[in-house]
């Protein structure tokens, strides 16, 4: 996976920014782990969980006509879990302490949604046109322009004396 280190980069840069949060974690919305950073959680079961909810989330928009999923907040006894979309086929879930300031989780959280979906969205537009155009195969060599030959000189007609007509030829009409 070409971005997963500049993913976790940016995942790390997160929870720089934000001291109270205690995991982040990318996903596919398929429920795929794409990079985390989240000791002592396990990033698959987030991740499962997340598309999980995910699906709920979407259609609960749908259903009540909000619109395209932005994001989801839950809030636990011990802290919260926020998931932000990251592009067309990503999602960022973020853990944090229940004293966290939730306008800058929301604030830093977004700005890393934003950031992941670039990257993600980059990484699948460029397997795409890979897929499109392989590099394996060898390009091909430029058209090399017909080759030209003169043309045959036409062959010179001569006249000939007709030889003798046959038995069965009728040569004059009789009326």
């Amino acid at each position: 996976m070409a971005s997963a280190p500049e993913i976790l980069d940016e995942l790390r840069r997160l929870r720089a920014r934000v001291p109270q949060l205690t995991g982040a974690l990318a996903a596919g919305v398929d429920g795929l782990v794409l990079a985390h950073d989240t000791p002592g959680v396990e990033p698959e079961v987030v991740a499962a969980l997340t598309a999980a909810a995910l699906g709920v989330a979407v259609r609960m928009a749908d259903t009540t006509g909000q619109g395209d999923f932005r994001e989801l907040l839950v809030r636990g006894r011990y802290g919260y879990v926020a998931t932000y979309a990251a592009g067309e086929s990503a999602v960022l879930t973020l853990l944090a302490q229940d004293r966290v300031n939730v306008g800058r989780l929301h604030l830093e959280g977004r700005r890393a949604g934003a950031r992941v979906g670039e990257l993600v969205d980059a990484r699948e537009a460029a397997a795409r046109r890979a897929r499109a155009s392989p590099a394996e195969a060898p390009p091909k060599p430029p058209a090399k322009p017909p080759v030209r030959t003169p043309a045959k000189p036409p062959t010179p007609r001569t006249r000939t004396a007709r030889g003798p007509a046959t038995a069965n030829a009728r040569t004059t009409t009789e009326s």
